[in-house]
């Protein structure tokens, strides 16, 4: 997992595959939640390629702690196929996307 602060309060979470996504999502909450200020994050999931019902809880993890700090969460740069988990299971209604990384970055810049 690559954590580039791409300001001040963004984030950019760059993900991998299996055997890594799960602590690198843990790692991920963990270090934001140690911030004073919960840091806004777009998760790249352009390196992923499978998701199981851990990765979703951690993501939704992440979503809740975001939410309840005042910060945002964008996923970004999913393949077809991780899309599809998202719409199998209801879950592309909860989460934000963005299609590429700038997009999701620039969105969250304007936001705000």
């Amino acid at each position: 997992m690559a954590i580039e602060k791409w300001s001040d309060d963004i984030w950019l979470i760059k993900l991998d595959d299996e055997p890594a996504l799960s602590e690198d999502l843990v790692q991920a909450r963990d270090k934001a939640q140690r911030e004073a200020n919960m840091p806004h994050i777009v998760l790249d999931l352009s390196g992923v390629t499978r998701l199981n019902s851990s990765n979703l809880s951690q993501m939704l993890r992440i979503r809740k702690e975001a939410i309840d700090r005042g910060a945002k969460l964008r996923l970004a740069g999913l393949s077809d196929p991780i899309w599809a988990v998202f719409l199998t299971t209801g879950l592309d209604k909860v989460f934000e996307f963005a299609e590429d990384i700038p997009t999701a970055l620039a969105a969250l810049q304007i936001e705000n």
